[in-house]
């Protein structure tokens, strides 16, 4: 019962870094030599101790050997899924243990964005079905990344334990929750107060606390804020400016500071109707629950 069952070491996996991917990350989370962790199965619920706690100690212990999976990692850059993902058919998906997924999903010439990380699950794609508009999904890791294959087999060795698939299912309801907050911080009107909003909303998962407001260590660059909220990147980069000269955000591409309380920063920001600062902020405290 002690250390992680390890079998049919390999390769990492289907990770695609390019050179140009390579120069265009921040040196803080650039590609960087560290000992390398073969690709194996080990028993999901040692990395996942959200999903163990789904579980009272008793069935714990005799779910533990049956919940194996194949790990693999990833480096910073783009990363082809694809392949993980038909692997895992017709089971859950591919479950993110360490890291930031972006997914990028394009159509036409425009590309939106989504922020996923650990205990989001990546899901098979459904089957095909008529669709009148071309969409293409690619993913991006913002650091290095690990991750689980749930496949048909998992699900069937975890069979006896129905608690962890439920926990799976409120993770997907989860990130359809957030993502559906994204978008509607991506109606507000006004690019500054989309920025402040959605940085904040970031905040409630990755954020750290510091003196005066909140840390956000991401390494959100102005063309990926974009995609995040629906602006060009010039403009993102004139309502960055607008919101560091307030004293409001500051930052980089490499980390973000967030300055005082939300509720003090909306006041800043909305002119009127007076109610409107109490409405956008209950509405972020309602996503930090």
């Amino acid at each position: 019962m002690g250390e992680n069952r390890e079998v049919d070491s390999g390769r990492a996996g289907d990770g695609v870094l390019t050179g140009e991917s390579h120069r265009a990350v921040h040196q803080r989370w650039a590609p960087r030599d560290r000992p390398q962790r073969s690709s194996s199965f080990h028993y999901l619920l040692d990395l996942d101790l959200d999903l163990a706690e789904a579980l009272d100690n008793r069935m714990r212990l005799v779910a533990r050997p049956a919940a194996t999976a194949f790990t693999f990692e990833l480096d910073v850059g783009e990363v082809e899924l694809a392949g993980r993902l038909a692997a895992a058919a017709p089971g859950p998906g591919v479950l993110i243990l360490e890291g930031v997924l972006v997914v990028n999903v394009r159509v036409g010439d425009r590309v939106a964005a989504e922020l996923l990380g650990p205990g989001d699950l990546v899901e098979p794609p459904a089957r095909a079905v008529e669709e009148l508009l071309a969409c293409d999904i690619g993913w991006r890791a913002l650091v290095p990344m690990r991750f689980a294959v749930l496949d048909a087999g998992f699900a069937d060795r975890v069979r006896p334990w129905p608690q962890l698939m439920q926990a799976l299912l409120r993770r997907s309801e989860r990130r359809a929750r957030n993502l559906n907050v994204q978008r509607a911080i991506a109606c507000q009107p006004r690019l500054d107060i989309r920025l402040a909003l959605l940085l904040w909303h970031l905040a409630a998962r990755w954020g750290r606390v510091e003196p005066g407001g909140i840390r956000l260590p991401l390494p959100l660059t102005h063309q990926l804020l974009g995609r995040l909220v629906g602006a060009e990147r010039p403009s993102v980069s004139h309502a960055l400016s607008r919101l560091a000269r307030s004293e409001l955000v500051t930052g980089h591409g490499d980390e973000w500071h967030l300055h005082g309380r939300i509720e003090d920063q909306l006041a800043g920001l909305v002119e009127a109707p007076g109610g409107r600062v109490q409405q956008l902020a209950g509405a972020a405290a309602r996503g930090r629950r």
